[in-house]
């Protein structure tokens, strides 16, 4: 018995021997022997909490981190955290390994009912265990850090990309310098793997599609693909051919039909053929989420560049140019046929590149060399087409054949966008690639935006002629089932083309607002439109940049939106109404009224102005008003008064304070009245409010024409009665009700004084009535022998002197 106890026992004291350095490393909180052999020493109790705090300290940082500069530093910040982590990784390693070495020459626990051991290796055993939980907990700390920090240095560089959308004015180098060409010579190597990963999970989707369970859809789904992406348009565009102008009645709407309807066509067999492309990934059951997404924003971006490609062949329209909406001549829409298909083209790689750099967490640089490339592409293409328009229209004046009559605004477009890619060039030629990605998707998205309402406007007007037209099928059906003229037709045409086109702007300026490009669809417009009627956001705006442009394109827009409708009002609808000049005037005066206040609150809702804190404005205006500004506010109050309870109107003859005339304009504050020598008063509306006014037109009141005239006492009355009564009577102006009459006005040593009155239509029409009374009644007079009274003059002689004789005198 003895001799089997002393085995265990002589084996405890080996161990104890063996196992002194590990005592004096687990005692130890640097947690490693004092030997050559050994790694360095690491204060782990110290160090892990530094990193954490370091870790932490970015992450704050990053949060609030604006610049371009402050993001590279915490980039290089994060990497260093990364390097420090892998390092304490790397020291606490081996010494976890030395402590599992050591666990295992003390070999297992003995099992119970076993031989037991004695209490120093029992203690030694649980110090190791103690030790190895200790270590493993600090190696997953240890690693979470490092992970964190290269995360964070991932988000840092999405930021960075981010950042470059909106730091425009950041100089991130020439395009003719080396960096900005490295990704493409010398690529950075988390480029390529970031790539290259991508890319074998696009081989293993795709091995996945042509493997034998789904070889057969694939292989429908790419035909189909190929089919409509190839041949789809050109397909419909034969049968419609054939339908417009058999379905549709003649005029301009098969012109617009055809465009809108070519656009349509070659945007939705593009992306249909993208579409099911990308669902020959997407509906695979291990598809990973890189591919899944790529193939949504594939098919997003391909619809964008189908619309520029769809808008450039439409409005060219080469294969039929008598159909073609703008006024270009063949062989300048022929020279710009490629340029539209180019810039679609151009703007689908370069977008892939950039959706890619974004999906894998690109470097800053590999962003910026696809930015740059990209609007380097778009400003050449922007830049040669006018230049090769100009070439063609000066060789077809030297040929002698006849250009189109360019407008002002083709000419101002054309200089914009000349103007834009030079800027475009400067801004990458200099070093300013986010500037010149900036204004490359402005002009892309703002040229979308003006194409689309220039197609659709023509459109809807087009389309609202056709509908309302008395010699199509639509406007017979409507004249016959509402017992309507040509007039009403005519009327309610203007009416529905004026929505569309008040529509139309309407999004147009919600889109230029609000929209970027790739990122805008119609539903998030509309969206938009809805918000900003119900009046979201215009409480909560603040005065920054951005929003002092959006109040100087609200404004703009909406001059010229107003003016727009003023002029359709007064030209187009009110003059197809039973309304009288008058009335028409007055209700275009209002409404321009109107519509400026409104465009002046819409400026100031855009440029983030609140309007709780206008009250000291008020309070300000409110003293003015009391004492410099009353006269103005007294007019404005009574031009009010003068549009809305109609005393007078424009077209009224009327007589104030002397002055008489017609009124011409009912101004905010004064009104011009013009006199009989086309000459203008202007009159304060204040004193048609508060003085006599004479109106002599207001009831459609009729004009008299009296003539007084005197005869000799000699004459027979009742013979001159008769004959100025059918002086009257034979008049065309006189009016038959009520009749003509003559007034025995005065008997007097002068002669007899007799009245004759006579009614007519307008005061306006009594002045040159009564001179053609009076040349007729003179001539009738002199055919009967009566003459008028003679006016008795008294002359006063003086007597002349009596000359006394020279004898008298004496």
């Amino acid at each position: 018995m003895q001799k089997m106890l002393r085995v265990p026992l002589l084996l405890a004291l080996l161990s104890c021997l063996f196992l002194t350095p590990v005592l004096s490393y687990a005692d130890d909180s640097t947690g490693q022997p004092d030997t050559a052999e050994q790694p360095v020493k690491v204060n782990v109790s110290t160090a892990l909490p530094a990193l954490q705090k370091r870790l932490d300290q970015l992450k704050q940082q990053v949060s609030s981190a604006k610049t371009d500069k402050k993001y590279t530093g915490l980039t290089d910040a994060a990497q260093k955290l990364a390097e420090d982590a892998d390092k304490l990784n790397a020291a606490l390693t081996p010494q976890l390994a030395q402590v599992q070495a050591q666990l295992d020459v003390l070999g297992p626990a003995p099992a119970p009912g076993t031989l037991t051991e004695t209490p120093q290796v029992i203690s030694q055993r649980n110090k190791l265990n103690a030790s190895k939980t200790l270590m493993t907990t600090q190696l997953e700390q240890t690693k979470a850090i490092a992970v964190g920090a290269q995360n964070l240095s991932s988000q840092i560089a999405g930021l960075r990309r981010d950042a470059l959308k909106t730091q425009i004015a950041l100089n991130t180098g020439s395009i003719l310098g080396s960096n900005f060409w490295a990704p493409l010579i010398t690529p950075n190597d988390d480029d390529a793997a970031r790539f290259d990963d991508f890319g074998s999970q696009v081989k293993d989707a795709w091995t996945q599609a042509w493997s034998d369970d789904w070889r057969v859809g694939t292989g429908i789904y790419l035909f189909l693909a190929l089919v409509i992406g190839v041949f789809g348009r050109h397909v419909l565009d034969k049968p419609m051919n054939w339908i417009l102008p058999r379905w549709l009645p003649q005029g301009r709407f098969r012109r617009s039909f055809l465009a809108c309807f070519t656009t349509l066509s070659t945007t939705l067999t593009l992306g249909i053929s993208v579409q099911l492309l990308g669902y020959i990934f997407t509906r695979l059951p291990d598809t990973s989420p890189w591919v899944t997404e790529f193939a949504e924003q594939l098919v997003e971006l391909t619809y964008f560049s189908a619309v520029i490609a769809g808008l450039g062949i439409a409005l060219l329209s080469n294969n039929h140019p008598s159909w073609r909406l703008p006024g270009i001549a063949d062989p300048l829409a022929k020279t710009l046929a490629s340029f539209p298909v180019l810039l679609a083209g151009f703007i689908f790689l370069f977008g892939i590149i950039e959706q890619l750099n974004n999906l894998v967490g690109a470097s800053v640089s590999a962003t910026l060399f696809g930015n740059g490339l990209a609007a380097l592409l778009v400003a050449l293409n922007c830049l040669i087409a006018p230049v090769r328009v100009n070439r063609m229209r000066r060789k077809m004046k030297a040929e002698g054949e006849q250009t189109e009559a360019r407008s002002t605004l083709a000419g101002l477009i054309h200089l914009v966008i000349s103007l834009t890619a030079f800027v475009i060039l400067m801004a990458l030629l200099i070093g300013y690639i986010p500037l010149a990605r900036f204004v490359t998707f402005e002009l892309l998205w703002i040229g979308l935006v003006v194409s689309c309402l220039y197609l659709l406007i023509h459109f809807v007007v087009d389309l609202c002629e056709s509908v309302f037209s008395p010699t199509t099928h639509s406007g017979k059906i409507l004249k016959g089932t509402l017992s309507v003229n040509d007039r009403h037709l005519s009327l309610a045409a203007t009416l529905f083309s004026a929505i569309g086109k008040t529509a139309l702007l309407l999004m147009a300026a919600v889109a230029l607002l609000n929209g970027t490009f790739g990122t805008t669809t119609p539903l998030e417009l509309l969206a938009k439109i809805v918000d900003i009627w119900g009046g979201k956001g215009l409480e909560s705006m603040n005065i920054i940049p951005a929003h002092a442009v959006n109040a100087v394109l609200c404004l703009v827009v909406g001059w010229y939106i107003l003016r727009s409708a003023r002029r359709w009002l007064d030209n187009d609808f009110l003059p197809k109404t039973m309304m009288d000049r008058g009335m028409r005037a007055s209700l275009v005066t209002l409404f321009t009224n109107v519509g400026y206040v409104l465009i002046i609150l819409l400026t100031l809702s855009s440029l983030g102005i609140e309007w709780n804190k206008l009250a000291w404005i008020v309070s300000a205006l409110s003293v003015g008003i009391g004492f410099g500004l009353q006269e103005i506010v007294k007019n404005f109050i009574s031009g009010l008064i003068l549009l809305t309870e109609r005393p007078v109107k424009v077209g009224d003859l009327i007589s104030i304070s002397g002055v008489e005339g017609d009124i011409r304009r009912i101004n905010v504050r004064a009104t011009e009245i013009q006199l009989s020598d086309k000459s203008t008063v202007i009159v304060p509306n204040s004193q048609l409010i508060s003085q006599n006014v004479r109106n002599a037109t207001m009831g459609n009141a009729q004009g008299v024409a009296t003539i007084a005239l005197t005869f000799p006492l000699d004459i027979d009355p009742e013979q001159v009665k008769t004959l100025l009564l059918e002086a009257y009577n034979l008049h065309e102006s006189i009016l038959e009700n009520p009749p003509a009459s003559v007034s025995f006005k005065e008997l007097g040593p002068t002669g007899i004084v007799l009245s004759v009155t006579g009614y007519v239509n307008s005061p306006r029409m009594v002045s040159g009535t009564r001179s053609d009374l009076l040349y007729e009644i003179l001539k009738m007079l002199r055919a009967a022998g009566i003459s008028l009274s003679q006016t008795q003059t008294m002359i006063l002689e003086k007597p002349a002197e009596r000359v006394v004789p020279v004898e008298e005198q004496r």
